[in-house]
């Protein structure tokens, strides 16, 4: 009898251990977003054409792998942030739920959605959440009406935030810096007394905000938090964190000891203050001993905003003036923020691991953000809830062969609406010009580069005509990486299978294989954002 309690002891113990020993040998997961920062804007990206020291971010590059085609879903932040939560296509969702304007947005998708949040929660992992939010709350209002500056009950906590999309802990600004209301909120509740109105430099947004609340103090508490987050982990329990930054986003607003720390002027303070939140959290890792079998991950949300610079009120066109001073925030390429151009879409992202991940090696492979989903399922053997995750493909062969071909072949892209396709190296644009209306900088305008075009076909337009040259663009991004040489007009060809490729994947509700899915919507035309003289011609 005593053998036998004994020799039970053991196997307890064993099973014990090995448990022990399968959570420790799972990495952490940190990934920490930029806002609106250019893929120029970091000196291991921009070389000499970046003005801006960024010691952190490249050092976490020099001691891991450097990515140099990899892509958000679309060139602006709420799109993107869905495709990263979700693993899916944004526009596949269906309309999302009423809310009010910038950070009083409704929710972007269902609770029933399978996020990062939920995947980490059911493999074990402590997940956090830091930062901007920005995919949308229900909050109590006081009148039962749909939620707005003038009707929202702080007192209460949200009915839904983070919480409701698995994550254990957070900490959140709703929406953008320059997006009132301008107060945080801890797992869902509300932070001090939102009994004040404010507004920042950019556009200058009055509306509801936290009495103690400062625009140049919110990326250091965002490091507080996460710090504090990392410090309360054990290295028996693995966790996640998303830490999404507010920065570079307007207001350029760097905190006061990182004013005139930079050469270039505000808009380099600001970045730099970016690039030290990524020493900060490796530092915070390194105190816990978590360091080495922590995967870090640094991206951008999208590329650089064409408003911003070193005048602080949003000015159209003013980043060409950091170009005249020898620094691209767009690194060598065309556009940015909300256009179809590389500028806009084309992201830094760095992965550090030291444990696995071999230090100072680059990875040409073509990759999405909406691919983290599966790459942090595979890395820490998580599982991925049956028809969701439907659009994201793992990159994590490509952290021990940076050099081998990698499983994506093409991607689905967007500006503030047209559709963007990558197959290999082609990339076709599904409009003529940026994409954007160009309010802010970018060129051609949407209208201007449409006139031209209905201008140079000379005939009646009909839908069928749309996806073929003069009305598309169609570039060979590694001989051509700036765009400049339209070959649509040369490869109609080519043009037509991309074009067949993207009605492919919207009928599938996929692009991943497997089992033919629903959209959320029931329609998805290809053609997105055409001009209002455009449409009338069609009718």
């Amino acid at each position: 009898m005593t053998r036998l309690l004994t020799r039970t002891a053991f196997l307890v113990f064993v099973a014990t251990i090995a448990q022990t020993t399968s959570a420790t040998e799972r990495p952490n997961i940190v990934f920490i977003l930029a806002d609106d920062l250019g893929i120029g804007d970091t000196k291991c990206y921009g070389g000499e054409r970046c003005q801006i020291e960024t010691p952190n971010i490249d050092a976490l590059a020099a001691g891991g792998l450097r990515f140099t085609d990899a892509h958000v879903n679309a060139s602006v932040c709420v799109p993107t942030r869905v495709g990263i939560m979700t693993g899916r296509y944004p526009w596949r969702f269906g309309t999302p739920e009423r809310g009010g304007p910038w950070g009083f947005l409704g929710l972007r998708f269902p609770t029933s959605t399978f996020t990062l949040g939920k995947m980490f929660q059911a493999a074990g992992y402590r997940a956090g959440y830091v930062g901007k939010w920005h995919l949308g709350l229900t909050m109590v209002t006081k009148d039962g009406k749909v939620q707005g500056p003038t009707n929202v009950d702080y007192t209460k906590p949200v009915k839904i935030g983070p919480v409701q999309f698995g994550f254990d802990d957070s900490f959140i600004l709703p929406g953008s810096l320059d997006m009132f209301p301008y107060a945080f909120l801890r797992n869902n509740i509300w932070q001090g007394e939102v009994t004040t109105q404010k507004g920042w430099s950019a556009f200058n947004r009055v509306g509801p905000a936290e009495k103690d609340f400062e625009d140049d103090e919110v990326l250091e508490t965002f490091y507080q938090e996460a710090e504090s987050f990392i410090g309360r982990q054990k290295k028996v329990s693995p966790f996640f964190l998303f830490l999404a930054l507010t920065a570079p986003h307007t207001p350029t607003s760097p905190g006061k000891n990182w004013r005139g720390k930079s050469d270039l002027g505000v808009y380099g303070d600001f970045v730099m203050e970016v690039d030290h939140g990524v020493g900060r959290v490796r530092a915070a890792l390194k105190r816990r001993g978590l360091d080495q079998n922590t995967l870090v991950l640094f991206a951008s949300d999208h590329g650089a905003a064409s408003y911003a610079g070193n005048t602080l009120k949003a000015t159209p066109n003013q980043i060409r003036l950091l170009e005249k001073q020898g620094h691209y925030a767009s690194g060598p390429h065309r556009g940015y923020k909300f256009s179809v151009y590389e500028g806009g879409l084309r992201v830094p992202l760095i992965a550090n691991w030291p444990r696995k991940i071999k230090a100072g090696k680059t990875c040409d492979a073509l990759v999405g953000l909406n691919d983290l989903m599966a790459t942090f399922a595979e890395i820490s053997d998580a599982k991925i809830a049956d028809g969701a995750g439907t659009d994201s493909i793992s990159f994590a062969p490509l952290l021990d062969n940076p050099k081998s071909s990698g499983a994506r072949t093409n991607l689905v892209m967007q500006s503030i609406g047209p559709f963007v396709i990558r197959d290999g190296d082609w990339k076709l644009c599904l409009c003529p010009g940026s994409g954007s209306h160009g309010v802010y900088g970018n060129r051609p305008k949407s209208e201007d580069a449409w006139r031209a075009a209905v201008k140079a076909f000379g005939r009646q337009v009909t839908r069928n005509d749309l996806n073929a040259a003069p009305f598309v663009q169609l570039f060979n991004v590694s001989n051509d990486p700036h765009e400049d040489h339209n070959l649509a007009a040369k490869h109609p060809k080519r043009v037509a299978s991309m074009v067949a490729l993207l009605r492919q994947q919207i009928a599938n509700g996929r692009s991943t294989a497997g089992e033919k899915l629903n959209n959320d919507r029931a329609k998805i035309p290809i053609n997105q954002r055409l001009p209002e003289f455009v449409r009338k011609a069609l009718n």
